[in-house]
């Protein structure tokens, strides 16, 4: 396998039962082998997608010190903008040559929460810059949950187990800039090697190159999707959940080669997080004499809470 496999989600929105079955079989084994798909026809249209990068582009744009306004300590980077060099992968010292920005989500009033979220941060400057992130905040929470609901059916659990957890869930749209690189990096990657924190990662085609999965016999294939798929991926929540059957996999966003140094890289995942308080208990389905509890109880606030220490953007 050099390249990721291609779903289709028209498939399970066909209303066929074997078309939708196809597409349970399809992204189920994808993600037990190595955890990453590319998918088409989800609810995100390219205008949007236009838009959204015209913004983003914009507000990196933007001079530093009107950007370093929209910093809000104490949120853990949680919201708002996070600067150059802040985060680094898990166990890896040097910060990741990135800056970005946090959209969060806007519950429904009838979400009943057991946390408030904190608010969106406002950006004065650009008026149509968190319209449009929130817009596509809800095309891609949208395209998740069909995704869960995929993977439902495919564990063994109701289709519709995730609904509750997923929608306003603790998610987070990242727009992200990789400035062109100006000197030798000493040690230090556009992004790390890293698996991701939530439960599914959401991630539309990127300006540039350099994403690259870890296949199982420690390979690195790059993960070019076709024009107008989205990249998916299973996070650590989701591996956690189902006992290691779904796997989080190590990816990570090289430097490209000198010649391109001086060229920019926009990206913009979105990190589909559960609410704070879901269990992520190994569930019964993915437990077996073969298959041993591999993970102690938690929930999914406390285990973001410890990675985001983990990766420098809370301190304790």
């Amino acid at each position: 396998m050099n390249n990721i496999p291609s779903v289709d989600l028209s498939d399970f929105l066909s209303g066929d039962p074997k078309r939708k079955q196809k597409f349970v079989q399809e992204i189920g084994t994808a993600y037990e082998e190595i955890g990453f798909v590319s998918l088409k026809n989800h609810f995100l249209d390219e205008t949007l997608v236009d838009n959204l990068y015209k913004e983003v582009k914009n507000f990196f744009a933007l001079p530093l010190e009107e950007k370093a306004k929209y910093e809000i300590e104490g949120l853990g980077g949680q919201r708002g903008y996070i600067s150059f060099g802040k985060e680094h992968a898990k166990g890896k010292k040097e910060g990741d040559l990135k800056e970005f920005w946090h959209f969060g989500q806007e519950p429904s009033a009838d979400a009943n929460l057991s946390e408030a979220y904190p608010e969106n941060v406002q950006v004065s400057e650009l008026p149509n810059f968190n319209p449009t992130g929130m817009e596509a905040y809800r095309m891609l929470e949208k395209t998740g949950i069909y995704v869960l609901r995929a993977l439902a059916i495919y564990i063994g659990l109701d289709e519709f187990y995730f609904d509750h957890w997923a929608s306003n869930g603790n998610s987070i749209l990242r727009p992200i800039h990789y400035p062109p690189i100006t000197e030798e990096p000493k040690g230090a990657v556009r992004a790390g090697a890293h698996g991701d924190i939530n439960l599914i990662t959401l991630l539309m085609g990127a300006s540039a190159g350099g994403l690259q999965v870890l296949r199982t016999d420690g390979e690195w294939i790059d993960a070019i999707p076709n024009e107008d798929e989205l990249v998916i991926n299973v996070g650590d929540m989701l591996e956690r959940l189902t006992n290691n059957k779904l796997r989080s996999t190590i990816h990570r966003v090289v430097n490209p080669p000198k010649e391109q140094w001086d060229t920019p890289r926009y990206s913009i995942p979105f990190f589909m997080h559960p609410r704070s308080d879901m269990k992520l208990n190994c569930l019964d389905q993915c437990v077996s004499e073969e298959h041993p509890k591999a993970f102690e109880d938690i929930t999914a606030g406390e285990f973001l809470h410890q990675r985001l220490v983990e990766i420098g953007l809370i301190k304790e």
